[in-house]
């Protein structure tokens, strides 16, 4: 275990400086296989909500780097039985080097870092997707070169990425436009605590000169029940390539995944020359690995 435990359960867990580094080393090891620093390490993964990339991300990371992953759902571990959260993450402790955890509550994961002596990352609650920002902004500097002083069109629900978006905005240094229908948008209390995060009236008003487009499905996890709704709601939010037209000529689009096609996306977009979609997918590979390498081995 690392003498300085690290978690990582918002952007603003670490410094600026620190994420430009974690960037770096993701970009080095995208270009570089081969890399052994996490020999003889294990983690944990504990998915208490469905995921692809993120789970394949990490086990496949940490495996590429010397190291272990034990994967649990909610029926392989105590925690669907009720155990609580202090008692796993001291039990945890005592076994491995790292938990990596997705769940609803953003308040959970924090419970579970306070009691763990180990680092704990978050893979995604409703609240913040932290390691998806990772990914996103190595894509966007491996493709356009540095993202502070961008700006950055964020199009759709006021949820989980946005609220990441906002943090990143305040991390990195760019300039971000939030568009989202009346009642959908983002916590106003984290909006008000971003210099350069604002709130706009429409879509294209958003796009208008983006470097980069982002947007998610418009009913994620926690929105069960809610997708006829939503539908109707974000009827006019959909990003299609005459959407992107409005934005610089050298625009990237990216999304999270997974999409719904011809819902928050149009049919060809995440086809689009200007997408980004699967090279920002697959990054989420060399940015977890250099997450795990920073707070397993206490930073660099």
């Amino acid at each position: 275990m690392a003498s300085t435990k690290r978690d990582f359960l918002t952007l603003l867990d670490f410094s600026a400086e620190e994420l430009d580094a974690i960037i770096r080393r993701a970009i080095f090891l995208r270009n570089h296989s081969g890399e052994r620093t996490l020999v003889g390490r294990t983690g944990v993964l504990v998915f208490q909500m469905k995921s692809t990339r993120t789970r394949v991300a990490f086990d496949a990371g940490m495996a590429q780097l010397g190291g272990h992953m034990v994967v649990l759902s909610p029926q392989d571990s105590q925690l669907g039985r009720g155990e609580p959260i202090e008692d796993t993450a001291r039990v945890l402790s005592e076994m491995v080097d790292v938990v990596v955890v997705r769940t609803a509550e953003q308040s959970d994961i924090e419970t579970l870092a306070a009691s763990a002596s180990i680092p704990i990352i978050n893979a995604m609650s409703t609240r913040y997707h932290p390691c998806q920002l990772l990914a996103d902004v190595q894509t966007f500097e491996e493709l356009r070169g540095p993202i502070s002083g961008a700006t950055v069109a964020f199009v759709g629900d006021g949820y989980n990425m946005c609220h990441s978006y906002i943090n990143a905005a305040r991390q990195w240094g760019f300039n971000l436009k939030i568009a989202c229908p009346p009642g959908y948008t983002p916590d106003a209390e984290l909006l008000a605590h971003s210099n350069n995060a604002q709130l706009v009236e429409t879509p294209r008003e958003a796009v208008e000169s983006a470097d980069l487009v982002v947007t998610d499905v418009w009913s994620s996890m926690g929105h069960e029940g809610e997708e006829s709704e939503r539908l109707a709601v974000f009827s006019g939010y959909q990003i299609n390539p005459a959407m992107l037209d409005y934005a610089s000529d050298d625009v990237l689009f990216m999304h999270c995944l997974p999409a719904h096609r011809g819902e928050e996306v149009s049919e060809d977009v995440l086809d689009d020359p200007r997408s980004a979609v699967y090279h920002e997918a697959g990054n989420r590979l060399h940015s977890q690995k250099a997450l795990l390498e920073f707070v397993i081995n206490g930073g660099w």
